[in-house]
């Protein structure tokens, strides 16, 4: 089956001068659609018909045939079916060959792809259709005008899924056989919409088109890898669903284990897009099929080989909170909670911070010299109980003029023997989503050593630290110099410290203002943006 690919460019374009041969993201723009059809093996012969010596030169450059379009075929109220009629004529006579279907190709459709494509190709050459056009599906509620006025073009107002399918012509391609190609027509008889994908159809007009064209194709294949359980925490998902959240322009998915319970339905009720794996060989056989632009490991200590093995599936591959031997193998390695020395591609300290939005919008409240709130948060887990300690403490304390309002995270196992006790003043949350809410209204908090330690200090509440484990030790910001007080690894800390250590902060108000002065001292909403820039080596 002989297939011929018409491309009509002129030269004239006034809405973006050279609009077919500037170049978006590093390519011309004509060159998208002449490669997009040199990928369909079905398509015999490519032609681009124009008037422009600069587009002809282009699209040689790129693999096409040149048509040279005679000046009354490339006026601004020329339409395209004379012009596609022209080039498959003179491409058949070029040729020596008769045509069974001729495809125009719009120079300004970028975005498509050449699945699409194909698949159009291929669907239409198994069908009785005469022509297929392209067409995007977007109901909307929408409104004609008469003489009378303004009218729905709707019966009942329903939501934007419930509406019955609408389609628009999207301009990217329009497939014909040949015998319906003439020179006012390129339709036939029996004509069948292609829906392509909306992502995929925007046709550039404007220059606002071209922002949105040249986004979209700048757009990386990001592939977040987390896990979170008891023994580990939360903070991974946390942290890599905060790095999906600001990475909208980009194509993101989150990879877990599916065996984690807290983490995965953490994930699950993100509505981000998301996969699970079993072990490492099952996480390569999915990269090698996803084909991703970026992986961001955020699992801890990583293996050389591990390290290795994701080079070879992307571009570029990033660890989170690494300390083993594939930090030597990785882009970049990016270590908010140390502070250490390392190679040109380690990033560590609280430069590289990732606070959520809410900590990013909001301000401190006004220092008090009266404790009246004290927040406590272990985390997602809490893998050490340390909620329960400091639960016992608040049962035991005389002074009724303080509350305490305990935040338990999804993963807590011991969620029921945590509960709210009116005549102690003694509240409890679960599984809170606007956190930061509740840090403003408190005066001290207690916590462990992980990233809450950033958002207490970017809204100046006083607090202590119990590090859950070994490792959390090492997170160095926790300390007095940064307004912590740090009482050290938490399961050796006695329930008699901790009270003692509450009962003293709450009757010296200028400790706990001088505490909060170094914790307002440290410039941490720039992290995120740090990070990303390093995420995708910018």
């Amino acid at each position: 089956m002989e297939i011929l690919a018409v491309i009509p460019a002129r030269g004239g374009s006034k809405g973006i001068p050279r609009k077919n041969i500037r170049l978006m993201n590093n390519k011309p723009l004509i060159a998208y659609s002449i490669e997009n059809a040199k990928k369909c093996n079905a398509i015999t012969d490519i032609v681009v018909t124009t008037d422009d010596e600069e587009i002809s030169n282009i699209s040689k450059f790129y693999g096409a045939e040149i048509i040279e379009r005679a000046a009354e075929l490339s006026g601004d109220t020329v339409t395209l079916d004379p012009v596609i009629y022209d080039a498959t004529v003179r491409m058949e006579e070029k040729n020596n060959k008769k045509y069974d279907i001729v495809i125009t190709l719009q120079a300004t459709s970028p975005l498509l792809k050449s699945e699409t494509l194909n698949k159009a190709i291929e669907v239409f050459c198994n069908s009785k259709y005469d022509t297929f056009i392209s067409a995007t599906n977007q109901p909307h509620l929408s409104w004609g005008k008469n003489e009378n006025g303004f009218y729905p073009l709707y019966e009942k107002r329903l939501n934007r899924q419930q509406l019955p399918a609408n389609y628009l012509e999207a301009g990217a391609f329009l497939i014909t056989r040949r015998k319906f190609v003439k020179e006012n027509s390129r339709m036939g008889q029996t004509i069948s919409v292609y829906e392509i994908p909306e992502g995929e159809a925007t046709d550039i007009d404007t220059i606002s088109d071209w922002v949105v064209c040249e986004s979209m194709l700048k757009r990386k294949k990001i592939v977040l890898r987390c896990d979170g359980y008891k023994a580990l925490g939360m903070g991974h998902i946390y942290h890599c669903l905060n790095l999906a959240y600001n990475l909208t322009e980009h194509d993101v998915i989150l990879v877990t284990n599916e065996n984690y319970e807290e983490g995965l339905n953490k994930i699950k009720s993100s509505n981000l897009k998301y996969t699970t794996i079993k072990n490492d060989k099952d996480f390569y056989n999915f990269l090698e099929k996803y084909k991703p632009d970026i992986i961001v490991n955020d699992c801890l200590d990583t293996t050389s080989e591990y390290i290795q093995n994701l080079k070879k599936l992307a571009n570029r591959v990033v660890t989170i909170e690494d300390m083993g031997e594939g930090t030597f193998y990785a882009d970049a390695v990016i270590n908010a909670l140390y502070d250490e020395t390392g190679g040109s591609n380690i990033y560590s300290g609280q430069n590289y911070v990732s606070l959520r939005d809410e900590f990013l919008i909001n301000t401190p409240k006004e220092f008090s010299n009266k404790v009246n709130d004290i927040l406590v948060l272990f985390g997602g887990t809490d893998p050490a109980n340390l909620t329960q300690k400091v639960y016992n403490v608040a049962k035991n304390m005389n002074n009724s003029d303080v509350k305490f309002t305990f935040i338990l995270g999804i993963g807590y196992e011991h969620a029921d023997q945590i509960i709210s006790i009116e005549e102690k003043n003694i509240t409890v949350f679960k599984d809170v989503k606007n956190i930061s809410e509740h840090m403003k209204k408190a005066d001290l908090a207690l916590t462990s050593q992980g990233r809450t330690i950033y958002e207490l200090a970017v809204l100046g509440v006083p607090s202590i630290v119990l590090a859950q484990n070994e490792r959390e030790k090492l997170h160095n910001f926790a300390q007095i110099d940064n307004g912590f007080l740090n009482l050290g690894l938490g399961i050796d800390v006695s329930e008699e410290t901790i009270k003692n250590t509450i009962e003293w902060l709450i009757k010296v108000p200028y400790i706990r203002s001088e505490m909060r002065e170094l914790m307002l001292k440290n410039e941490l909403k720039h992290g995120l943006k740090n990070e990303i820039k390093i995420i995708l080596g910018e």
